[in-house]
């Protein structure tokens, strides 16, 4: 008897704890949902910078369609859902062709197909190079995931492409050094980065492998790519807004820029765009492809991103322009939803206020005198409970009976 008693105290929580539990799960909502009640289907926001997304099994089990936060609860609820964080650039595919019979209870009317939507095999609930769900039922411990910043795909960390994942940078808390990653498979798309100036990259061995900047040659010789895929031949464009290039090792092609401090003095024009390549590296024409390895990049890496014609051009036509834009970040999705979090609190606190003001002088009294009683029998309880003990619901019944009581003796 002695140990259930001991079993049942080790299961117990302070009201405190309880109520910063409860604070902390809705805080952890807000920031997967964005601030988003799911009130209202969001197709008529058209393709989203980033917003919550949900696939749903029981109606696409081929994982080719996304639902937002409000369809998931109104017209999936009961389905089986996956919950996949956050996407980019998409809008709710709810009710359209995908789904056969099934329309939209909150906005039916929608297009047959949203073209410019993406999907991966998430969508079916998978993750990794290893094709597993997440969590994983044949795992015992679940272990967190990594999230490529372009794919979007989650990774474990055996399975990025490290000999070890001590090349993970972290402090000496385990805790990252790098504000994003881009998988080994998005690399090749995006070797271009290791171009820039060391300090883009997180701390960690990765810097070892980045390019070597000195200017050993005068002619940008013929190479071999580290993935196979190509030559970057001696075709670069020298137009006049493009500073002289010089071959660095490896004989790539880096501008007078590529070792410094970028992104801080460069010439903009009145639209924001670069005079000057920071790189000196026409990478429509080269379009390098350095080291099929996964990259951590620092905070505040896209800060130093060139943005002159001809790397915009080259993003445009990778489609990775978004790599430029900070609201994209998860960063700034969370940093959003705080202040959505802030204002809807303080509205709640408003109307409370408000609420009390429109009250006579008697509900006021009324009032103030039940929380008082409150209070007082609450104070009761504690004082004469047996703090050995843990306290069960029909204590709690007890003291809103004895309310009630008091209440009925009052009037």
């Amino acid at each position: 008897m002695d140990s259930a008693f001991e079993d049942e105290a080790e299961h117990t929580v302070s009201i405190q704890e309880y109520l910063k539990d409860v604070e902390d799960q809705e805080l952890e909502a807000d920031l997967v949902l964005g601030g988003d009640e799911g009130k209202e289907c969001t197709y008529n926001n058209g393709y989203m910078k980033r917003q919550a997304i949900f696939s749903c099994l029981t109606c696409t089990p081929d994982g080719n369609a996304g639902v937002c936060t409000a369809c998931s609860l109104s017209c999936h609820d009961g389905h089986e859902i996956v919950e996949l964080w956050t996407k980019r650039n998409f809008r709710c595919d709810c009710g359209n062709s995908k789904f056969g019979e099934f329309f939209c209870k909150l906005f039916p009317n929608k297009d047959v197909e949203n073209v410019e939507n993406s999907y991966n095999h998430n969508f079916k609930g998978l993750y990794c190079t290893c094709g597993r769900p997440y969590p994983d039922p044949d795992v015992e411990d679940q272990v967190e995931m990594i999230q490529c910043c372009v794919c979007e795909d989650w990774f474990h960390e055996e399975h990025i492409g490290l000999d070890s994942s001590d090349e993970i940078p972290r402090d000496e808390e385990g805790e990252p050094l790098y504000e994003d990653f881009i998988c080994k498979g998005c690399s090749v798309i995006c070797s271009f980065l290791r171009l820039y100036s060391q300090t883009i990259l997180a701390a960690g061995s990765q810097k070892d492998s980045s390019i070597n900047t000195g200017k050993d040659k005068e002619v940008l010789e013929d190479v071999t790519l580290a993935c196979g895929s190509g030559k970057l031949e001696n075709n670069i464009s020298h137009s006049s807004n493009i500073s002289e290039p010089v071959s660095g090792g490896e004989g790539l092609l880096l501008g007078e820029n590529s070792g410094k401090n970028i992104g801080s003095d460069q010439c903009t024009t009145d639209d924001n765009s670069q005079v000057t390549c920071v790189l000196g590296v026409n990478l429509v024409d080269a379009s390098p492809v350095l080291e099929c390895k996964p990259l951590f990049l620092s905070k505040n890496w896209r800060d130093a991103l060139c943005r002159c014609e001809k790397c915009s051009e080259f993003y445009e036509q990778k489609h990775i322009r978004f790599l430029l834009d900070k609201e994209d970040t998860i960063m700034e999705y969370e940093k959003m939803a705080k202040q959505k979090r802030e204002e809807k609190l303080q509205q709640q606190e408003g109307a409370e206020l408000t609420m009390l003001d429109k009250l006579g002088h008697v509900e006021k009294i009324e009032i103030l005198n039940g929380i008082a009683d409150m209070k007082d029998e609450l104070r009761s309880f504690l004082e004469s409970f047996d703090t050995s003990k843990a306290i069960t619901s029909d204590d709690v019944h007890q003291v809103f009976e004895n309310l009630a009581k008091k209440r009925r003796r009052v009037e």
